[in-house]
């Protein structure tokens, strides 16, 4: 389903990130963790052609720029969770816009669907990954 909804016109991916790499890959480190899913994403995006924007904690955390077009990195600013940045992100969307949130967090997929989000677990998207 995941796969599908990526596909649709104008589709916008919204990424829990460290929800998504603590539950794929808890054994790497935080800065390879956010590599490897920006990565991947990264590619994910040059197949599906939608836009991807994942979102981690921290402000302070300096990363290069994401490989490759359709894929924005935003870390959440001092004092806020890059959960309440993703639900903001939901509710700036144009209405009718297909916008998918991956986050494993019930708060997170709970906000994302009042504001017409569609939602999947990060399991889901590790999946559509290969990871």
């Amino acid at each position: 389903m995941l796969q599908s909804w990526l596909v649709l016109p104008g589709a916008h991916l919204l990424v829990d990130g460290y929800n998504v790499t603590k539950t794929g890959y808890p054994e790497l480190s935080l800065a390879q963790q956010r590599d490897r899913l920006v990565r991947t994403l990264a590619a994910s995006s040059a197949r599906t052609g939608a836009d991807v924007t994942v979102v981690f904690d921290g402000a302070a955390v300096v990363v290069p720029q994401p490989p490759g077009r359709g894929i924005r990195v935003l870390f959440s600013p001092p004092g806020v969770l890059a959960d309440d940045v993703v639900r903001d992100l939901v509710a700036a969307e144009p209405p009718g816009r297909v916008v998918v949130v991956v986050s494993s967090d019930g708060q997170v997929e709970r906000g994302a669907r009042a504001r017409g989000a569609r939602t999947a677990p990060s399991r889901a998207l590790l999946a559509l990954l290969g990871g």
